[in-house]
Protein backbone atom coordinates (compact mmCIF):
# COMPACT_ATOMS: atom_id res chain seq x y z
CA UNK A 1 0.00 0.00 0.00
CA UNK A 2 2.02 3.19 -1.03
CA UNK A 3 2.04 6.12 1.67
CA UNK A 4 -0.82 8.61 1.27
CA UNK A 5 -0.82 11.57 3.51
CA UNK A 6 -4.74 11.75 3.00
CA UNK A 7 -5.03 8.65 5.30
CA UNK A 8 -2.93 9.08 8.43
CA UNK A 9 -3.92 5.88 9.44
CA UNK A 10 -2.18 3.97 6.90
CA UNK A 11 1.09 5.93 7.99
CA UNK A 12 1.05 5.10 10.87
CA UNK A 13 0.81 1.62 10.23
CA UNK A 14 3.84 1.09 7.79
CA UNK A 15 5.60 2.71 10.49
CA UNK A 16 4.32 0.79 13.06
CA UNK A 17 5.79 -2.82 11.27
CA UNK A 18 9.24 -4.20 11.49
CA UNK A 19 11.21 -4.73 8.06
CA UNK A 20 12.33 -8.13 7.37
CA UNK A 21 16.12 -7.13 8.06
CA UNK A 22 15.03 -6.24 12.06
CA UNK A 23 13.33 -9.54 12.28
CA UNK A 24 16.59 -11.34 11.34
CA UNK A 25 18.38 -9.85 13.32
CA UNK A 26 16.12 -10.48 16.37
CA UNK A 27 16.44 -14.20 15.80
CA UNK A 28 19.70 -14.45 15.38
CA UNK A 29 20.17 -12.86 18.66
CA UNK A 30 17.97 -15.26 20.31
CA UNK A 31 19.60 -17.82 18.53
CA UNK A 32 22.47 -16.79 20.29
CA UNK A 33 21.48 -15.76 23.50
CA UNK A 34 19.39 -18.89 24.41
CA UNK A 35 22.09 -21.51 24.79
CA UNK A 36 24.35 -19.40 26.29
CA UNK A 37 21.51 -18.35 28.84
CA UNK A 38 20.31 -22.17 29.15
CA UNK A 39 24.15 -23.11 29.92
CA UNK A 40 24.52 -20.19 32.53
CA UNK A 41 21.62 -21.75 34.19
CA UNK A 42 23.36 -25.49 34.27
CA UNK A 43 26.64 -23.82 35.65
CA UNK A 44 24.80 -22.10 38.51
CA UNK A 45 22.50 -25.18 39.57
CA UNK A 46 25.64 -27.76 39.38
CA UNK A 47 27.37 -25.27 41.62
CA UNK A 48 24.64 -24.86 43.69
CA UNK A 49 24.01 -28.86 44.09
CA UNK A 50 28.07 -29.34 44.81
CA UNK A 51 27.69 -27.04 47.77
CA UNK A 52 24.81 -28.47 48.93
CA UNK A 53 26.53 -31.67 48.77
CA UNK A 54 29.92 -30.80 50.31
CA UNK A 55 28.08 -29.29 53.43
CA UNK A 56 26.57 -32.24 53.65
CA UNK A 57 29.87 -34.56 52.97
CA UNK A 58 31.59 -32.13 55.26
CA UNK A 59 28.85 -33.19 58.29
CA UNK A 60 29.04 -36.47 57.87
CA UNK A 61 33.10 -36.40 58.01
CA UNK A 62 33.02 -34.47 61.21
CA UNK A 63 30.01 -37.43 62.96
CA UNK A 64 32.58 -40.35 61.10
CA UNK A 65 35.94 -38.70 62.90
CA UNK A 66 33.74 -37.72 65.94
CA UNK A 67 32.91 -41.09 65.85
CA UNK A 68 35.76 -43.25 65.31
CA UNK A 69 37.91 -40.87 68.30
CA UNK A 70 34.74 -41.61 70.51
CA UNK A 71 34.55 -45.22 70.29
CA UNK A 72 38.57 -45.43 69.86
CA UNK A 73 38.44 -46.79 66.48
CA UNK A 74 40.94 -44.84 65.23
CA UNK A 75 43.70 -46.43 64.30
CA UNK A 76 46.83 -46.34 62.54
CA UNK A 77 45.42 -48.22 59.56
CA UNK A 78 43.44 -47.19 56.85
CA UNK A 79 39.65 -47.46 57.02
CA UNK A 80 36.45 -47.28 54.77
CA UNK A 81 32.96 -47.09 54.53
CA UNK A 82 29.82 -45.53 53.42
CA UNK A 83 26.85 -43.35 54.26
CA UNK A 84 23.78 -43.20 52.86
CA UNK A 85 21.52 -40.03 53.00
CA UNK A 86 18.63 -38.68 51.31
CA UNK A 87 19.25 -41.64 48.98
CA UNK A 88 23.07 -40.06 48.09
CA UNK A 89 26.16 -42.48 48.59
CA UNK A 90 29.14 -41.04 50.24
CA UNK A 91 32.17 -42.76 50.91
CA UNK A 92 34.33 -42.07 53.37
CA UNK A 93 38.02 -42.90 54.12
CA UNK A 94 40.64 -42.40 57.13
CA UNK A 95 44.42 -42.70 57.36
CA UNK A 96 46.30 -41.85 59.95
CA UNK A 97 50.06 -40.74 60.53
CA UNK A 98 52.57 -38.87 62.38
CA UNK A 99 52.74 -35.55 63.06
CA UNK A 100 56.38 -34.28 62.45
CA UNK A 101 55.36 -30.61 62.51
CA UNK A 102 57.18 -28.75 65.38
CA UNK A 103 57.49 -30.03 68.87
CA UNK A 104 53.92 -31.78 68.36
CA UNK A 105 55.61 -34.73 67.41
CA UNK A 106 54.10 -37.03 69.85
CA UNK A 107 50.57 -36.27 68.29
CA UNK A 108 49.16 -38.44 65.27
CA UNK A 109 47.33 -36.80 62.32
CA UNK A 110 44.20 -38.54 61.14
CA UNK A 111 42.58 -37.21 57.70
CA UNK A 112 39.41 -37.97 56.37
CA UNK A 113 38.01 -38.01 53.12
CA UNK A 114 34.81 -38.33 52.17
CA UNK A 115 33.90 -38.76 48.26
CA UNK A 116 30.42 -37.73 47.03
CA UNK A 117 29.90 -37.54 42.83
CA UNK A 118 27.56 -34.67 41.71
CA UNK A 119 26.11 -35.55 37.46
CA UNK A 120 28.83 -37.71 36.70
CA UNK A 121 31.88 -35.92 38.27
CA UNK A 122 33.31 -36.75 41.20
CA UNK A 123 33.92 -34.43 44.66
CA UNK A 124 36.15 -34.61 47.61
CA UNK A 125 35.86 -33.45 51.19
CA UNK A 126 39.25 -33.61 53.67
CA UNK A 127 38.94 -33.23 57.28
CA UNK A 128 41.98 -33.58 59.46
CA UNK A 129 42.36 -33.70 63.20
CA UNK A 130 45.49 -33.92 65.73
CA UNK A 131 45.25 -37.04 68.36
CA UNK A 132 47.26 -38.23 70.81
CA UNK A 133 48.59 -42.04 70.13
CA UNK A 134 46.88 -42.76 73.30
CA UNK A 135 43.54 -41.75 72.35
CA UNK A 136 43.89 -44.14 69.33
Amino acid sequence: MPYNPANPTAAKRARSAFTLIEVLVAMMFLVILIPVAVQGLHVASMAGEVAQRKTTAARIGTKVINELKVTGQLQNSSQTGVVQERGLTYRWSVRCSAWTEDTLSQLMMATLTVTYGVQGKSYEVHLSTLVQPNQL
